[in-house]
């Protein structure tokens, strides 16, 4: 005969158990850095361009960067909630001069950047100026 004290035992044995585990599931495992995933600028499309700045990062951080005009290579770090963004040499392409600064101050933004956060399919870096990128999920 099973005695109530037993399987009370064993329930909250399993309780514990999975509430345990919960942290580590999948569900879970969104709250990482990006690693291996394509992000795009939070930013609606400049006047006169269909282009949105993106940044495809690699498992090991890696990171090829498409803007407005340039686009270029960099690398990220990441230790918790810090980060360190050191950007490559990044390809001239013709554009407007006001484009190609925005680019500048966008690399600019991202190399000062000392910490991220994420928020579902959201990521931010922050530093002196917050840049926001959506996570593509498709």
């Amino acid at each position: 005969m099973i005695s109530f004290v037993g399987t009370a035992r064993a329930g909250a044995a399993s309780l514990l158990l999975f509430a345990a585990a919960l942290p580590f599931s999948a569900g879970r495992a969104d709250d990482g850095f990006p690693f291996g995933s394509e992000m795009t600028l939070d930013v609606d499309r400049q006047r006169g361009s269909k282009r949105i700045p993106n940044l495809e990062i690699g498992d090991k951080g890696e990171v090829v960067l498409e803007l407005w005009c340039k686009g270029g290579k960099g690398q990220f770090s990441v230790a918790g909630n810090s980060v360190i963004f050191v950007p490559g040499a990044m390809e001239n392409r013709p554009c407007p001069p006001d484009r190609a600064q925005q680019d500048d101050e966008l690399i600019a933004a991202l190399a000062e950047a000392g910490t991220w956060k994420r928020q579902g399919d959201f990521v931010s870096f922050v530093g002196t100026k917050t840049l926001r990128f959506r996570i593509n999920t498709n």
